[in-house]
């Protein structure tokens, strides 16, 4: 019997640990979760981002959440930015008053996603939880998880090209078991140029994608 399992992915860490800069951005996460866990009955995939402040990155990617939600087994949870103050760390800044300035933070993700997988686990969705993240401010949820359901496992993949984006010690000790995305299925696990939408008409693909 195929173990039940739902997937959390944590959409920033995940974009910037390997979609950034690559030529993978129309990502089909169900298809790639399919052909990374093909022994699980995946019950569902919950991908939690934020909607970007700039224009153009906005309407990219509203494009691909539109597309995201062409799939059935995907449901997307939005966080939202806070402006906050941050110290300069340049030497020769020469920035007025406290030498600080103001940046937009991700805000709730990390939150949504313990309170996700804590109802889960409470409702009994799976018996597997596969988490897709490199975040240590997820480290308390998964070791809740753990204590509060032992016959639960926790499986963490770090998405990450760089080496030391990709230790994420933290997070991984504190897992039942974990493993470093693999990237050679980013390439094989594209939407095609025209996403149908389900509502008859099409979702295309961003032209500098």
């Amino acid at each position: 019997m195929k173990r039940r399992s739902i997937i959390y992915v944590d959409g920033f860490n995940f974009f910037y640990g390997v979609i950034k800069n690559s030529p993978h951005k129309w990502l089909d996460i169900a298809d790639c979760f399919r052909r990374i866990r093909q022994d699980d009955d995946i019950q569902r995939i919950n991908y939690f981002t934020t909607i970007v402040d700039d224009p153009d990155g906005r309407a990219r990617q509203q494009t691909y959440l539109r597309a995201l939600n062409s799939t059935p087994l995907v449901s997307i949870i939005l966080g939202k930015f806070k402006n906050k103050e941050v110290a300069c760390r340049v030497a020769a800044c020469s920035h007025p008053g406290r030498r600080a300035f103001t940046v937009p933070a991700e805000k709730r993700t990390d939150v949504q996603i313990a309170l996700q997988m804590l109802e889960d686990a409470y409702e009994d969705r799976c018996s597997l939880f596969v988490l897709v993240s490199g975040d240590s401010d997820l480290v308390p949820a998964v070791r809740r998880v753990l204590d509060k359901f032992p016959d639960k496992r926790v499986l963490v993949y770090v998405p990450a090209r760089d080496p030391d984006r990709g230790a994420a010690t933290e997070l991984r000790n504190a897992a039942t078991e974990s493993r470093t995305f693999p990237l050679n299925l980013l390439r094989v696990s594209q939407f095609p140029a025209r996403v149908p939408d389900g509502a008859g008409g099409f979702v295309t693909k961003p032209k500098d994608w």
